[in-house]
């Protein structure tokens, strides 16, 4: 065994050398080594085994050669003993032998760690020693470690080139790269694959470039991803896009209802975004990209333009819009009928002017069977002999901005009744005027006169017609047809006028009245065509308009009154005229006025006047007649006389203070001054004729009455004594101890007793034990009438200070039963 193990230490050793050289090996039987080549990766900081064939050779040796050189050296063997670790290793990872095995396992492998390994294996087989030679190729691969992107341009300006880096630190080539990109909208894209380059070139860049940005560089090992990155592109501002709100798209751009809300929105795709500047009519009224007015009106109608600017670039864009805004005419439509060809038909015109578009109007019902339909204004002809009396035509109307349907209506009806003729003059009967009408309807008849010979006097009218004739004569008797035509009927219709001159005539010729009362005139057109005013004059030729408050006419079509007021036999006494004239003659009567007066009234004496009482301020008036003469009434004067009166003085004024009816015999006036003097009268009258005035007389004073005085006064001095003599003696009475000596004054001391009998029964007892304490003796009884007699009082003391000495005074009571 020591020999074949120091044999085997021989061989090992000769055989450490790199297998191509085979220098120092004495293969004996070539056939009987055996060579194994494989290769293997190895990753930096992971663990790799390295397989010395299937099963445990007796003895092995592991050798190492680095890459670029031919020198093997040796980093473990087994002689038998056990494995053995070289100090080589260490520069190689973690490195040990597999238990039951020759296998060599490499934990933290490092990178100096790449290069052959060699295994020789010896087995001692029955058949003899078997060599076997295992070459493993160890290659340490790198990990990539994770790439970060470096830009060229991180914000180019589109249409530029540019170009993004992937860098990283380590990893084993060849390195696979891949550009992805990640969109606004987190959408991932792969961009580019390039293999074993990190550059990723763009020509041309665009808006779609624009984004996050990720590298993904990948090797045997692993791949790594960047972070990301933002490529921001520099653009615009495109076109810009409005959008209206609410969308509405006409011919001539955008429309919109009046009072809704309209809302401009202008967009125009710009990096950095675009800053917006609205304009109308070429005039800035908003800054931003939405546009919003609350409550359009007809005068927001006009251009719009959108610019958009990237301050960046300093570049713009514009675009204009025309909003038209619709609002529908003001008011409602309005309708109207007309005759048309000759009177004969009807003219329908319905018209509602104004907004934007033309509203739509319709007449309703259809005019000759069919919908009658227009724009702004229609006008339709209806056959008049196929249109009822009372026919109602509608037409509505209907606009876009307004969800209102208006509408108006028209209505035809004949003219009431037949037309009407009258004729009358001008001022001065300078023309004759003949009119003639035939009122209501619609529309309004046709009217036209003719003579009675047919042919047509002036031109026709509508409603009416005047016609005007100079005033003549030759008129007179002559006759005149007025023709009235209306579309609903068929033919005409007429009426005539007869001209004829005034006739007048009166109830009564001559009037007789008492003055100041009124009387009536009257004067009576029998027969008067044209109509005219009846005029009057009176007794002197005057116009009696031109004196207003005497007369007063009353007038009515065929007559005139005159009333002459508070007629005078002086003044209103005479003949009154009454007059007229028309355009074809005249005439006048007379009417004779006899104005008389009434009776003189009786005279009167006054017979009694006087004060009713001593305060001077009410009069007591009577009077009595002289003669039974008619008479209406009577009033009272009163005239103030100054002081003192001596006699009448006619200079002063006369006061009227009441009026007073006929059978009035007395009165009494009232509210005099009592320091004045006054003299009244009384006349009578008989309706507008005074009498004389009676004479002026003063007031009497009342005579004197003192009886009813002094009976008064003594009546109440009796009650006044009384009563303060009866609270006397009751003072007296209850106050006998504190003032006995007033007490004894009145009484006197006799009287005690029968006082206190009298009024304090209980005070006996007292008394009759004082008399029986001083006598000795029984008191016997007093009787009534002894009680009531009063003694005479005592003689007077001597022994009084002076000034209070006793009065005798003597009072009698009588007692009645």
């Amino acid at each position: 065994m020591v020999q074949r193990v120091l044999g085997v230490t021989y061989i090992c050793l000769t055989v450490l050398f790199p297998p191509f050289l085979l220098q120092g090996v004495d293969i004996l039987d070539a056939g009987q080594v055996v060579y194994s080549e494989t290769k293997t990766n190895g990753v930096v900081g992971r663990g790799v085994i390295l397989e010395c064939g299937p099963t445990l050779p007796d003895v092995y040796i592991w050798g190492f050669t680095q890459p670029g050189t031919d020198i093997i050296r040796a980093v473990a063997y087994n002689f038998g003993k056990g494995p053995k670790i070289q100090k080589l290793a260490n520069d190689l990872g973690d490195l040990t032998i597999i238990s039951n095995s020759a296998s060599l396992s490499i934990e933290k492998l490092l990178l100096a760690a790449e290069g052959v390994y060699t295994c020789q294996a010896l087995y001692d087989t029955p058949e003899g020693a078997k060599l076997y030679y295992y070459y493993v190729f160890l290659h340490v691969l790198v990990p990539v470690t994770k790439p970060y992107i470096v830009m060229s341009d991180s914000s180019p300006v589109e249409g530029t080139s540019m170009t993004l880096q992937c860098r990283l630190d380590n990893g084993t080539g060849p390195i696979n790269y891949i550009w992805e990109q990640e969109s606004r909208e987190s959408q991932l894209t792969t961009m580019a694959e390039i293999y074993n380059d990190n550059l990723f070139n763009v020509t041309e860049v665009s808006r779609n470039h624009t984004g996050w940005y990720r590298c993904l560089a990948s090797n045997q090992v692993n791949q790594q991803r960047s972070d990301r990155i933002w490529l921001d592109i520099i653009f615009g501002p495109d076109q810009p896009q409005i959008d209206v709100t609410p969308y509405s798209v006409t011919e001539r751009g955008y429309s919109a209802l009046e009072k809704e809300t309209v809302s401009l929105l202008c967009q125009a795709s710009s990096n950095p975004p675009s800053q917006y500047v609205w304009f109308y009519n070429n005039s800035q009224v908003f800054t931003g990209p939405q546009f919003t007015i609350n409550k359009v009106l007809r005068m927001h109608t006009g251009h719009y333009a959108c610019l958009a600017q990237n301050t960046y670039l300093n570049t713009r864009s514009r675009k204009t819009i025309t909003l038209t805004v619709y609002y529908p005419p003001d008011g409602a439509p309005t309708c109207s009928i007309s005759p048309v060809n000759n009177y004969t038909d009807l003219a329908l015109r319905c018209t509602w002017e104004g907004g934007i578009p033309a509203a739509t109007l319709r007449w309703t019902p259809y005019v000759f069977g069919e919908e009658s339909e227009g724009l702004s204004n229609i006008t339709k002809i209806q056959k008049g002999e196929e249109t009822g009396n009372n026919s109602v035509f509608i037409c509505q109307g209907s606009h876009i901005a307004s969800n209102e349907i208006k509408s108006c209506s028209a209505r035809t009806w004949m003219p009431y009744g037949e037309p009407k003729c009258s004729a009358y003059a001008t001022r001065n009967n300078e023309y004759l005027m003949l009119s003639c009408s035939w009122e209501g309807g619609f529309p309004l008849a046709l009217v036209w006169w003719s003579s009675s010979s047919g042919d047509m006097q002036g031109t026709s009218e509508e409603n009416a017609n005047i016609l005007v004739l100079r005033s003549s004569a030759i008129y007179s008797g002559k006759a005149f047809t007025c023709h009235a035509k209306h579309p609903l009927t068929k033919g005409t219709k007429q009426c005539t006028l007869k001209l004829e001159a005034p006739v007048l005539v009166t109830q009564r010729s001559v009037m007789t009245v008492y003055e100041g009362s009124d009387v009536q005139l009257t004067c009576v057109l029998s027969r008067n065509y044209p109509v005219t005013e009846i005029t009057w004059y009176n007794n002197l030729k005057q116009h009696v308009n031109e004196i207003p408050k005497k007369y007063v006419l009353e007038r009515a079509a065929a007559w005139t009154n005159l009333t002459v007021r508070e007629t005078d036999s002086d003044t209103d006494s005479g003949q009154y005229w009454c007059s007229a004239t028309n355009a074809v003659g005249g005439a006048e009567i007379p009417i004779m006025l006899m104005v008389k007066r009434y009776p003189m009234p009786p005279n009167i004496i006054i017979n009694r006047i006087i004060y009713n009482s001593r305060q001077r301020t009410d009069v007591d008036l009577e009077w009595q007649l002289q003669t039974d003469d008619e008479l209406t009434g009577f009033f009272i004067e009163r005239q103030r006389l100054p002081e003192p009166v001596k006699k009448r003085n006619s200079d002063l004024p006369w006061q009227k203070l009441v009026d007073l009816e006929p059978d009035s015999r007395s009165y009494q006036i009232n509210n005099l001054d009592p320091t004045g003097t006054y003299g009244f009268r009384i006349t009578a009258f008989n309706h507008r004729t005074i009498g004389n005035p009676s004479e002026m007389k003063s007031p009497a004073e009342p005579p004197f009455n003192a009886y009813p005085a002094v009976i008064g006064a003594a009546i109440g001095g009796m009650i006044i004594a009384t009563i303060i003599t009866v609270l006397l003696f009751l003072y007296v009475v209850r106050n006998r101890n504190n003032n006995p000596r007033l007490h004894d004054l009145i009484f006197g001391r006799q009287n005690s007793q029968s006082r206190e009998n009298i009024n304090f029964p209980e005070d006996e007892v007292s008394r009759t034990a004082e008399g029986e304490r001083s006598t000795g003796k029984p008191s016997p009884p007093a009787s009534p009438a002894a009680s009531m007699a009063l003694p005479r009082p005592t003689a007077t003391p001597t022994n009084l200070p002076p000034g209070e000495e006793p009065v005798n005074v003597t009072i009698t009571v009588m007692a009645s039963s």
